[in-house]
């Protein structure tokens, strides 16, 4: 078995390299949104976007005149951009998006193993491992969903957060503080990291659906960026969708929380700072999901409580640990 040292050594390299795929995967992915914004509106795409819509199998989304020349479902504007060159780029930006995946998964793995525990004792852990958990969110559904065009600003976040995580949060794999030496680490954190994980595949689907919304509305999509985006229901489906789900597993991690609160402090609720904004988060998300199922509030007007939660998300992580006093500041950095 290798030693401790060893293994956090491993982690730190596996990381680092998995930040360096990140970005090419990056790369591939903006230079296939600069393909297909350029492409987008030429006169003579009819042809190239018939075959990408035969050899995808892909859907066709109006335009905003009613004809079917506008997009296909998976967000492929038409164009010549969107021929074999425009696929194959799209798949080498898959292939590094999931061989930065098995990287950062390998890291993840042998910080866990050098630490001796569960690798989310702290804020770099976690940082790391909310990053996994949005790269792989971001895989489910590109199987599953018109999500390629969100591929650049997912792995951006990702890459940003990595880069933060190693440069200004890293902490050296060791023993955990008693009180968070616990199985409700285990459980409460990983549901907390997992949320956070989906809701960023939701924040940034629901910033481009108010891009792509707002072009549509102002039908001057033709030639810019939004014209290669999927179309704004497919949009916000995905940012719905993925709402649902994450939703329901921070409801869980704030029962839990609670719990180990009242096994650790004897109460269950104390508006600690990073309970309060727990509580924000849930309320924001919850008020979305409550507006897109009603009628008048669903679609922008919604979508501003999804950018609200996941803002309160990001400032309970970021703001809270490093700004606010409170009981959850013994795990430090």
């Amino acid at each position: 078995m290798p030693s401790t040292e060893t293994l956090a050594q491993l982690s730190d390299n596996l990381v680092y390299s998995a930040i360096a795929v990140y970005v090419l995967a990056m790369l591939a992915y903006a230079a296939l949104s600069a393909r297909r914004t350029a492409g987008v509106g030429d006169t003579g795409a009819a042809p190239a976007e018939r075959a990408v819509a035969v050899a995808t199998g892909a859907s066709r989304v109006p335009s905003s005149d009613g004809s079917s020349r506008g997009q296909v479902e998976d967000g492929s504007a038409a164009g010549p951009a969107t021929g074999s060159d425009g696929d194959r780029l799209a798949a080498i930006a898959a292939a590094l998006t999931i061989l930065g995946f098995g990287l950062h998964l390998l890291g993840v793995l042998a910080r866990g193993l050098a630490a001796g525990r569960a690798p989310w004792g702290n804020m770099y852990e976690f940082a790391v491992v909310a990053a996994l958990t949005a790269t792989g969110a971001f895989l489910v559904f590109l199987r599953r969903e018109p999500v390629r065009a969100l591929g650049v600003w997912i792995t951006a976040l990702v890459v940003l957060t990595l880069g933060l995580a190693v440069t200004v949060l890293y902490t050296p794999a060791g023993a955990l503080v008693p009180v968070l030496n616990t199985y409700w680490l285990v459980i409460h954190v990983a549901a907390a990291i997992t949320a956070g994980g989906v809701f960023t595949v939701s924040f940034v689907a629901t910033a481009l659906y108010r891009v792509k919304l707002r072009a549509e509305r102002a039908a001057r999509e033709s030639r810019r960026y939004a014209g290669h985006l999927p179309s704004s229901d497919a949009l916000n489906r995905v940012s719905h969708t993925a709402v649902l789900f994450a939703f329901r597993i921070w409801t869980f991690a704030v029962i839990a929380g609670a719990i180990w609160a009242e096994n650790s402090w004897g109460r269950y609720w104390g508006w600690d700072p990073k309970e309060t904004w727990a509580f924000i988060t849930w309320v924001m998300y919850a008020a979305y999901l409550h507006a897109e199922a009603t009628a008048g509030w669903r679609g922008t007007k919604a979508s501003w409580f999804s950018l609200l939660g996941y803002a309160a998300f990001i400032f309970n992580f970021f703001g809270v640990n490093m700004w606010i006093t409170g009981l959850h500041s013994y795990a430090g950095l």
